[in-house]
């Protein structure tokens, strides 16, 4: 096994790395330093192809990669908390005799602190400084941050896991403590590395079926007899089994214009790049208004597949000429995609079943309304923005959020007036699909 590893962090943790590295023959790391946040994305896009996977050394860097970058390859982090946190306050409790309210903290989510000292019985009055990296995203905001509690006072030290906010505190002569990460912990990492990449190969090898619906009847005007339709069929024909022979699979047509692929799933994940876009079909002869819509399902078995393809498309087909959806083997649905409005939801569950019953809204809109909630990392939605995502009438999506402010599941929570026409729309507070 050879897997192709890009590490991305700074000097200190990365000499870690390359010691505990050794220990796992399997993997083919290439490290590459960096002192900002800035650095990251050339050199992720750069060597893209090139990776299997990717170690980030810092929380920072993580959570910039998921929202800005959204690699192919799996991202991974080493956190800062835990052993990590306990061995830099053991040091600096023990040998530099400071108390908590002694300190700033930074990146290390306050309640884990708080987690950290309770394990560590320690006791403590009142709240410690914190200096959220959610709110001061640069390094030099999160040190002027930590340099103006030392400078007020407040503080006597502070506590950062960002090796570019220690060399900036240093250059002012304030006392700094670095968290850095211990090797058990990158020991766990790259144990979880090797699960995934396995978990991976599996996963690629299942089964995939792509269920195309094209208008055969888009030309009827200029078509006058059976063969000249017979014809166009056998064009649209050859022009898949190119497109099938591109992701190693085969063909199936099914008649009146609808045609099954199957491949396997990582051929599909490849040429939609993770299932979040639609491959570029014109280079094989498509034209757009041909395709009315295509299904992707995968499973565990061909008919499993199969027929997850078919309800994929069925969902597709709601979403407008030419959207393409994805019904996973979890039962997860994916789509459109490329689209502004693609979510990921589960077709069914529990709670989902259950609040159907109370709403009489069936379960894969709830589940649809939760993954909106999800994607725009706030409960509130308007009538407009769930009619653009759900593609019905804003009338139809008012109804809808007046059935589930009746249940208690949304509540008004203000007003949005989009323009100067029109009195303001209200803004719903939704109680699904929050973390």
């Amino acid at each position: 096994m050879n897997i192709h590893l890009g590490v991305v962090g700074d000097a200190s943790c990365l000499a870690i790395v390359r010691e505990i590295s050794k220990e796992y023959p399997d993997f083919s790391p290439q490290y590459f330093e960096v002192q900002s946040l800035e650095q990251v994305t050339p050199i992720m896009n750069a060597f893209a192809i090139k990776m299997d996977m990717w170690l980030l050394l810092g929380q920072q860097e993580y959570a910039f990669v998921q929202t800005k970058i959204k690699p192919q390859q799996p991202v991974f982090y080493v956190p800062y908390r835990g052993a990590s946190l306990f061995k830099v306050l053991c040091r600096i409790f023990y040998m530099h005799k400071l108390q908590v309210s002694d300190l700033s903290f930074d990146t290390v989510p306050y309640k884990d602190i708080i987690r950290g000292l309770e394990e560590m019985c320690i006791v403590y009055e009142g709240l410690f400084s914190y200096v959220d990296s959610s709110v001061y995203k640069s390094v030099e905001e999160i040190a002027d941050r930590h340099y103006a509690f030392w400078k007020q006072g407040k503080t006597k030290a502070a506590v950062t896991c960002i090796g570019a906010v220690q060399t900036l505190l240093e250059k002012r002569k304030m006392p700094v403590f670095r968290v850095l990460p211990v090797r058990l912990s990158i020991r766990s990492m790259f144990f979880n590395m090797l699960r995934e990449f396995d978990l991976q190969i599996v996963r690629d090898a299942q089964i995939a079926v792509q269920v195309f619906e094209f208008d055969m009847l888009r030309h009827t005007e200029k078509i006058y007899s059976a063969d000249e339709m017979y014809n166009e069929e056998i064009k649209l024909t050859q022009k898949l089994i190119a497109y099938a022979m591109s992701i190693q699979g085969s063909l199936k047509p099914a008649g009146q214009g609808r045609f099954f692929v199957f491949t396997t799933r990582g051929m599909l994940s490849g040429i939609t790049k993770q299932f979040t876009v639609m491959p570029d079909m014109g280079k094989f002869g498509f034209q757009e208004e041909e395709l009315i819509a295509c299904g992707i399902g995968i499973g565990l078995s061909a008919s499993q597949a199969e027929l997850h393809a078919v309800l994929a498309l069925q969902q597709a087909s709601r979403c407008g000429r030419g959207s393409w959806m994805v019904y996973s083997d979890q039962q997860m649905i994916t789509g459109p995609l490329g689209k502004n409005e693609q979510l990921t939801y589960m077709s069914i569950s529990d709670d989902l079943l259950k609040m159907s019953q109370k709403t009489s809204i069936n379960s894969k809109t709830l589940g649809k309304i939760a993954a909106i909630v999800q994607k725009q990392r706030s409960p509130l939605l308007s009538a407009q923005q769930l009619a653009r995502y759900l593609h019905i009438l804003p009338r139809s999506a008012r109804r809808i959020l007046t059935q589930l402010e009746e249940a208690g599941i949304a509540v008004v929570a203000g007003k949005d007036n989009p323009g100067l026409r029109g009195r303001p729309k209200n803004l719903y507070a939704i109680k699904i699909g929050q973390d």
